[in-house]
This record gives structure tokens, sequence and C-alpha cells, in this order.
């Protein structure tokens, strides 16, 4: 498939046309890494038990690290995270669940390459916590 794009003596009227036409070929995720070296893949994240609370709840204990070697920090990373909720206060600037399976990590902030945040949960479960999206800087 093949787009036919129709320049006029001004080149920013084609350089817009043909903007457009890369925005309709890709879609968000493709359009946040134009120019950046950053992926999913670059964020890892780690989760262990941790000591239990005294009441006996299991606690765990969560890394989310930045793994790109690229010189780039990634921003809005969004996690899969269902109905998350701990028996142990975190502090909401790390890492909340703003709605059903959407937690934001680092209040949106950029994490540079090569460096984590950490957190502890406490719950009878441990939530399966995945990337849903981030932004490549």
């Amino acid at each position: 498939m093949g787009f036919v794009v129709k320049c006029s003596k001004a080149r920013s009227i084609c350089m817009v046309s043909m903007a457009f036409a890369l925005t309709v070929l890709l879609d968000v995720e493709d359009m946040n890494r134009i120019g950046k070296a950053c992926s999913k893949e670059d964020i890892a994240i780690y989760t262990g038990e941790a000591a239990p609370l005294p009441s006996g709840i299991p606690s765990y204990a969560v890394q989310i690290m930045n793994k790109c070697s690229n010189d780039c920090s990634i921003a809005n990373i969004r996690l899969h995270c269902g109905w998350f909720s701990s028996a142990r206060l975190i502090n909401p600037r790390l890492f909340r669940r703003l709605r059903y399976d959407d937690c934001l990590v680092n209040d949106g902030r950029p994490l540079p390459p090569a460096t984590a945040i950490s957190f502890q949960y406490a719950n009878t479960f441990r939530y399966p916590l995945t990337v849903a999206s981030l932004v490549c800087l």
C-alpha cells in the first residue's frame, strides 16, 4: 500500500502532508519511538518476597528499572496492575493506581537510564505488573 504525496512549491506543506501520512500508518507507541531508542523491553520489573507485616500479611518488594543502554530517559511509565492495592502505604509519587489496570510510576517523571525506583507493598497475593505504555525522551 503506497501513498502519493503531492507537494506545492512551499516545502512546509509537503512536509505536513508527509507527517500526516506517517501518523496514519503508525500507532501511538511507534510515534513515541520515532527518533528515540527505547521500548517497553527497556523497563525491567522485579518483584520478590519481603518480610510480612506484623499482622502476617505477605509483603513484596518491587524494583522498576530503566535498563536502556542508549542514554534514554523514559517518562510516563504506565503499568498493567489490575485492582492493585496495598495494606502498606506506598509513596504515591513513586507508584499509584489511577484506575483499574492503570498504575503510574515515578509520578510520570523521567526515569534516567540505569536508574531504578523501589517500593514495598503488602497484600494477600502478588500482583502481576507489566508495562502498558511509556514515553521515550
